[in-house]
């Protein structure tokens, strides 16, 4: 089982590094910091200078956002503990602690989102309203800083990655991530999994995971889970690029940031 989930996590590791230049094809910042995105080996991958993300949560409502966290969670893997455990492939398992809970996105109230911004006379709509949050992708992410590995690091288009076989399991990215956007696996996760998708890899014990932008769906071309299922209350594109969607959207529109004065500048901005 082991080897098996290796040589899927190689495989997918494989993809993202073709597609996106994990390698970087081009020296963006000798370049001035003005030519053209990050160059792919694939032609097909989606590229970007800086990778960021447009919530609007003036679309956003409960079944949209069960819809996002549905998409992404079943395509990656993730665990959920309030699922049954198939006892005959998994015997003995003891039951879960539910706190042991595995996330990379998923709904909060908006004073926990954003609790800088709350106040007594807050929009009644906002009170009862799912924030998806998720990892933020940050511009100065201290979560790479943290790791004594380099399991978590960030890439030159900006999506900050986990190297799930770097990972010791130190949790010093959790400790230095404001969000709390990392989760880490107190035991097994695959029995969790109501029905594990072969195209990315499972994770083992001991391991911290995340949100990884669906870069490996950026580096064929494609769209991000949470994006497809979102019915345009998420755009995910690129922040320097003044021509992209997501640029315009931020034109337009008054957003705000999570923690914006701890300093990491989020790549995610919120529509309210």
């Amino acid at each position: 089982m082991m080897e098996k989930s290796r040589r899927s996590f190689l495989k997918v590791a494989g993809i993202a590094a073709i597609g996106l230049g994990a390698a970087p094809a081009m020296n963006y910042a000798a370049s001035g910091g003005s030519a053209q995105p990050v160059k792919a080996k694939n032609e097909e991958a989606a590229t970007a200078h800086r990778w960021g993300m447009v919530i609007d949560l003036t679309k956003m409502t409960e079944e949209v956002s069960d819809a996002i966290r549905e998409a992404c969670h079943s395509a990656h893997n993730v665990p959920d503990f309030h699922n049954e455990v198939d006892e005959e492939k998994y015997p003995n398992t003891r039951p879960v602690n539910h706190k042991q809970e595995i996330k990379w996105i998923w709904p909060e109230k908006f004073d926990y989102a954003f609790p800088y911004k709350e106040d007594e006379f807050l929009a009644e709509k906002y009170h009862d309203l799912p924030i998806p949050v998720l990892c933020n992708h940050c511009k100065n992410a201290p979560c790479t800083q943290a790791c004594p590995t380099q399991a978590t690091s960030k890439r030159e288009d900006g999506i900050v990655l986990m190297d799930y076989h770097r990972c010791i399991g130190c949790r010093f990215c959790m400790a230095a991530c404001p969000f709390g956007a990392r989760s880490f696996n107190y035991r097994d996760p695959r029995p969790f999994i109501a029905e594990t998708d072969p195209a990315f890899p499972t994770r083992s014990k001991g391991v911290v995971e995340k949100c990884n932008l669906c870069a490996e769906r950026l580096a064929k071309g494609e769209r991000p889970h949470c994006e497809e299922a979102s019915e345009g209350a998420i755009v995910v594109g690129d922040l320097q690029d003044p021509e992209s969607d997501i640029r315009q959207l931020l034109a337009e529109n008054y957003t705000i940031r999570r923690k914006q004065s701890y300093g990491t500048e989020p790549s995610v901005y919120y529509i309210v």
